[in-house]
């Protein structure tokens, strides 16, 4: 479970977009710039280089 409050002050290194939280599968996502990026340990890893690709549809989810 992600902390609302740390959610709503955490945005994408990259672009500066607002992130959206995935419980499924534990990552924090921001479709402005494509990238999932992953909690470990309930830690958000906030770097580019630990993110993943968002496939085409994970880009049209809601």
């Amino acid at each position: 479970m992600m902390d609302k409050k740390l959610l709503s002050l955490l945005v994408c290194p990259v672009s500066k977009a607002p992130l959206e939280y995935r419980e499924e599968t534990q990552e924090l996502v921001c479709k402005a710039s494509g990238l999932a990026y992953p909690i470990r340990d309930g830690i958000p890893v906030m770097l580019e280089t630990e993110a993943r690709q968002l496939t085409a549809d994970e880009k049209l989810e809601k």
